[in-house]
């Protein structure tokens, strides 16, 4: 089978043959309907060293059909489409118990990665899932226009949802960066709070998505951008900051518009940090580092898909045009999301 695979540090991906799966006792092969791609590969590519065995099958973003059930299988049937939960857990320990494998106590312990992000991930024509309880049903849903919910969803989703009781009507919400999980995130917040949204980025074609999907104000991140915020809200700031690059500029402009009681959500990976102490943000402000999101908020997210609250904007490659689409990533030049037909 074709599978799209990061096979050497600093190399661009490959498309290559690989042996078809075969599921295992407990296991679910799935023929891949739709794959993600996220910016989270992208980091993964820029580090010098990767710290799981290449290569690596990416794609942690995926859906598919059931297509053959390995012994003992239950729950599923084949020709079921699914999503796939991507924070893969031991399943037993405390968190895992509350579903909250994003936040596993003994992933790292044990060996146990995401697919795409150290296990064979979703972007070939068949995947392998070692447990179905990873698997959710997408019912009636497009897979290829809500695959990348499963992350680009679930991530904001999770950031977002504990920000709610702060987020009340006169409030402000911060959105930097409105590519694939900020685009959904302006939707999210537009759907579950009365907050104003405030988006920002680099470039006027981001911006008019943002526009696009429901937010109220958007400024492009510049010098002047913390500015405009505080002017934007009558220089008091914002009530939730969520910063979906999370590199240093844009981790201290989150710091710098968030307000009294604020709570700050780095959420991207770009390698930067909110410096936290007295005087370094607003009273009382809360800075985060959330992860992904737990299997039940999962299964909210497709429900908000359902009841036509969050629509993904998706531009799709196949599979010999995956690295094509990571190019394009890489440039800045995805307008939300890309997804990979592996069989399409």
């Amino acid at each position: 089978m074709k599978a799209v695979q990061y096979r050497e540090v600093g190399k661009a991906p490959e498309v290559v043959e690989v042996p078809k799966p075969e599921p295992g006792p407990g296991q679910v092969l799935l023929k891949v309907t739709a794959a993600g791609v996220c910016h989270s590969d992208i980091a993964v590519m820029s580090w010098p060293e990767v710290p799981f065995p290449l290569p690596l099958t990416l794609g942690h973003e995926g859906a598919g059909t059931v297509a053959e059930l390995g012994d003992g299988v239950t729950g599923v049937e084949i020709g079921d489409s699914v999503a796939v939960y991507g924070p893969w857990g031991c399943g037993i320990c405390a968190m895992c118990a509350q579903g909250k494998e994003n936040y596993c106590l003994r992933a790292g312990e044990l060996g146990i990665r995401p697919p795409g992000l150290g296990a064979p991930g979703a972007i070939a024509e068949y995947m392998l899932v070692d447990d179905p309880r990873h698997l959710v049903p997408l019912g009636g849903l497009d897979p290829v226009a809500n695959v990348p919910l499963t992350d680009a969803g679930l991530t904001p989703y999770h950031a977002i949802k504990s920000a709610l009781p702060r987020l009340l009507p006169g409030g402000t919400a911060v959105v930097i960066g409105t590519g694939g999980l900020g685009h959904v995130a302006i939707q999210l917040l537009r759907a579950l709070s009365p907050a104003r949204v405030i988006a920002l980025d680099v470039t006027e074609e981001k911006l008019e998505l943002a526009r696009r999907v429901g937010a109220h104000d958007a400024v492009l991140s510049d010098a002047d951008a913390a500015g405009k915020v505080r002017e934007l809200t009558g220089g008091l700031g914002a009530q939730a900051v969520f910063d979906f690059v999370g590199a240093q500029p844009t981790a201290d402009l989150a710091a710098a518009v968030a307000g009294t009681e604020a709570e700050v959500a780095i959420v991207g990976i770009g390698g930067g940090a909110a410096k936290v102490g007295f005087g370094m943000l607003a009273y009382d402000a809360a800075v985060r580092a959330p992860y992904w999101g737990s299997r039940a908020e999962l299964v909210e997210v497709l429900d908000l898909a359902r009841a036509g609250a969050i629509n993904v904007h998706v531009e799709t490659y196949g599979i010999d045009d995956a690295p094509l689409a990571y190019e394009r990533l890489h440039e800045g030049k995805i307008n939300g999301r890309a997804v990979i037909l592996p069989n399409g």
